[in-house]
C-alpha cells in the first residue's frame, strides 16, 4: 500500500499533518478518516482500515486533527466544532487534488465529528462510524476531575492515556452544544454503525441512539467483545472487513475499462503498470483478465503468473474435453477437477542426456459420478488427448515481429 505523507491547511489555517494511503491498481474512490479523542492518524484501527479499504481500490486520507500528533496548532484553542471544520477543510484538500471523498469514516468522537461533517460535504455517499457517542459531551466523562478548574480557569492540564493534554473552557463549552440529531436526520448518505457492547469508553446505548436518529439505508454490526480502541489486531481486521463489504454496496467502484479488446482471434497484453509487472491481457473484443507476479518477486499479486496462466489452460483444456468425451457416451459424470503443478526439473532427472531444465506439469484428476473402472481408465486416457497436453508436449514454434 503506497502511502503519501503531506500536509493541508485545517480550519484556522495551521498545516495538518496526513497520510495518504494509495490503491496499488486503480484509485475507484475515496474515503476520509476522522480518529478518536486526542489520538492520532497512526492508531492501529486507522491503519488496518485504510490498508483494508486501500485493497479495494479506495484511497484514504487520515490526519492529525489539529494540536495533536504532527499537525500545528494548539489543542487547549481546539473544540468538536473546529474538528469538524478540520474534517471539511480534509474533504475541500482532496477535491481540490481531484480525489473527492465519497466515503467518511469516524471513531469514538472522530464518528461524532463525520456524522457532523457529511451534511456539509455533498458528494459523501456513505458514513460509517465506530464506538462513536450520541453526545460529543460525553468525552468530559474522561477528565470529569478536572472540569471545575477548567471552567474556572479557562484551560487545565489533564492526563489521557498516560498523556498530558491541556483542555480549554471552550471545548466543554462547544461540546455541551454538539447535538448530533438534527444532522443525523438530515444524513443524505448510507450509514454503518458499529459499536462494542461492552464498550467501557462510550457504552452501546449511544450506538442505538444514532441508529434509531438515521434514517434508513443504515446497518448496525456488533464488535461483540471489543475495546474502545479496537486495539486487538482481530477486532481491527473484523472492523475493516465489514466496513470494506459494506460501503461497496453504496461506492462506485467499477474498476476503469480495460483497453480496447483485441480483435477476435487475438489475445492482446499491454501494461497496466510500468513501475511493475501487472499486465492487462485481452482476449478479442469480450474478455479482459489480469496477470502478475507475486509480492516476492517484485509484483502486487493481482492476477495469475504467466506460467499461472499456462497452468490454467491446461486444466481447463483437460476438464473439458473430459466432460466432451463423458457427454457424448452418456456416462453418468457428475463433476471433474483438475489440480495442476508446475515445476522445472533437470532434464537429465528425466533421463533424457541432457544438463537442460525442461518443464513438467503434474495433474491431479477427481472424476465424480457412477463411473465403472474401467470408464475412469478410459477417460483418463481422453485427458492426454487435450489439445493444450498434446501442444505442450510437441516441440513448438513462436514467430516474433517488431511492430512499427
Amino acid at each position: 500500500m503506497p502511502t503519501k505523507r503531506i500536509t493541508f491547511p485545517g480550519h484556522s489555517g495551521e498545516m495538518l499533518a496526513a497520510r495518504l494511503d494509495l490503491p496499488e491498481g486503480p484509485h475507484l474512490a475515496t474515503a476520509l478518516f476522522a480518529h478518536c479523542f486526542t489520538c492520532g492518524k497512526d492508531i492501529p484501527a486507522a491503519r488496518r482500515i485504510a490498508a483494508r479499504l486501500a485493497a479495494m481500490g479506495i484511497a484514504v486520507l487520515r490526519f492529525d486533527f489539529t494540536g495533536l500528533g504532527h499537525s500545528e496548532g494548539e489543542f487547549a484553542n481546539t473544540s468538536f466544532t473546529s474538528n469538524v471544520e478540520d474534517l471539511v477543510a480534509a474533504c475541500r484538500y482532496l477535491d481540490g487534488e481531484g480525489m473527492p471523498p465519497t466515503l467518511l469514516v469516524g471513531h469514538s468522537l472522530g464518528g461524532a465529528a463525520v456524522l457532523k461533517a457529511a451534511s456539509q460535504v455533498d458528494q459523501i455517499k456513505a458514513v460509517a462510524t465506530i464506538g462513536a457517542p450520541f453526545d460529543p459531551e460525553h468525552v468530559t466523562h474522561n477528565f470529569v476531575d478536572a472540569l471545575p478548574e477548567i471552567i474556572s480557569k479557562g484551560v487545565a492540564e489533564v492526563s489521557l492515556g498516560g498523556r498530558p493534554f491541556r483542555i480549554g473552557k471552550s471545548f466543554i463549552e462547544d461540546v455541551a452544544q454538539g447535538v448530533l440529531k438534527p444532522a443525523i436526520g438530515k444524513l443524505n448518505a448510507a450509514l454503518l454503525v458499529l459499536h462494542a457492547p461492552r464498550d467501557a469508553i462510550v457504552s452501546i446505548d449511544n450506538a442505538s441512539q444514532i441508529f434509531l436518529a438515521a434514517k434508513h439505508p443504515k446497518s448496525f454490526v456488533t464488535l461483540d467483545d471489543a475495546d474502545h480502541l479496537v486495539s486487538r489486531t482481530a477486532d481491527a481486521e473484523y472492523a475493516a472487513d465489514v466496513i470494506a463489504t459494506w460501503a461497496r454496496r453504496y461506492l462506485d467502484l467499477t474498476p476503469p475499462a480495460p483497453p480496447p479488446g483485441a480483435p477476435e482471434g487475438v489475445v492482446r497484453v499491454s501494461e497496466a503498470d510500468p513501475k511493475g509487472f501487472l499486465q492487462d491481457i485481452t482476449s478479442g473484443p469480450s474478455h479482459h483478465a489480469l496477470a502478475d507476479e507475486p509480492v516476492a518477486y517484485g509484483g502486487t499479486n493481482r492476477g495469475m503468473s504467466p506460467y499461472g496462466f499456462l497452468s490454467a489452460g491446461l486444466g481447463a483444456c483437460t476438464s473439458m474435453t473430459i466432460r466432451m468425451y463423458a457427454r457424448r457416451k452418456g456416462w453418468p459424470l457428475e463433476a471433474v477437477s483438475v489440480d495442476v503443478c508446475h515445476d522445472k526439473v533437470h532434464a537429465r532427472d528425466a533421463e533424457t542426456g541432457s544438463g537442460d531444465k525442461i518443464d513438467t506439469w503434474r495433474r491431479k484428476i477427481r472424476l465424480t459420478g457412477s463411473l465403472s473402472e474401467a470408464q475412469r481408465q478410459r477417460l483418463l486416457e481422453i485427458a492426454d488427448r487435450c489439445p493444450v497436453h498434446r501442444t505442450l508436449e510437441r516441440s513448438t514454434e513462436v514467430l516474433t515481429e517488431l511492430l512499427p
